[in-house]
């Protein structure tokens, strides 16, 4: 891919009423497209649609309920010229969403459901591979890893893998190493620290750490919507790390920051 001055912004519209960060604030179609032009116009590169939390503790939903939720809003931001990320476990919300004007297929699951592969390689979409130990129900009960770098790193190059034996075009993948999902702390501060060695294997990085929940813990449990700081801390560290890709809440000042970054470094 092109190489950027900056990585591309993804904006989060959330379409559920669970989500850890802004559940239920775009929970109906017209509100949440609503909040998907206010995103581009706030500078968001692509929009990353999801009707099913997958924050810890939450419940899965229907493939008709999570439909019903994401497929208005997939049509209704078609036209805008900005690409749609459909994020959504189900095999068959994928095809509708791509069939609806989607292009990219973002799975936390990395295409380990019966028939994701084979739909992601009919559907020629891009994809994301996310690593995530267990599943959001549990996946924060308890994580354990021996050495998880190497573990994440071997499990995404593992679906890598999968994938393209499946069919999927090398050029249409992404890995995210899936930071907050069946992560400690410790574990989420070691994959930041390793990104250049996951990017390092020539598939661009898709990087979400917005208002997640290891902010809070190096700074007095603060709230979601107190972890603006933290969240472009991050950003920026991941755009120094070689992230094709930040997924983000805060569009406007994650875009301004990055900004700001790029033209210093262009300035050496």
């Amino acid at each position: 891919m092109t190489q950027r001055p900056r990585p591309l912004v993804m904006g989060i519209v959330n379409v559920t009423p669970d989500s850890f960060s802004d559940g239920g604030q775009h929970f109906d179609a017209a509100r949440a497209v609503t909040h998907g032009h206010a995103l581009i116009d706030a500078g968001a590169d692509w929009l990353d649609i999801g009707g099913e939390s997958t924050r810890p503790g939450a419940e899965p939903v229907s493939e008709a309920d999570e439909l019903t939720r994401v497929i208005p809003v997939i049509e209704g931001l078609a036209g805008t010229g900005i690409p749609l990320s459909i994020d959504t476990m189900k095999p068959g919300v994928a095809r509708a969403a791509v069939q609806a004007g989607a292009s990219l297929w973002n799975d936390v699951n990395a295409l380990q459901a019966d028939e994701a592969l084979e739909t992601a390689a009919e559907l020629g979409c891009q994809v994301c591979l996310m690593h995530m130990q267990g599943a959001p129900q549990t996946m924060q009960a308890d994580p354990v890893y021996g050495d998880v770098v190497a573990e994440v790193e071997a499990f995404l190059l593992a679906r890598v893998e999968a994938a393209v034996q499946a069919g999927v075009s090398r050029e249409n993948i992404w890995l995210d190493p899936g930071i907050g999902f069946g992560k400690t702390l410790t574990h989420n501060l070691a994959l930041m620290a390793a990104l250049p060695r996951l990017a390092g294997h020539g598939f661009p990085l898709l990087f979400g750490a917005s208002r997640k929940r290891f902010i809070a813990a190096l700074d007095g449990d603060a709230p979601a919507d107190q972890r603006l700081g933290g969240s472009i801390a991050a950003a920026l560290h991941a755009a120094r790390s070689g992230a094709g890709m930040i997924r983000v809440h805060d569009v406007r000042e994650t875009v301004q920051a990055l900004k700001i970054q790029a033209a210093i470094a262009s300035a050496l």
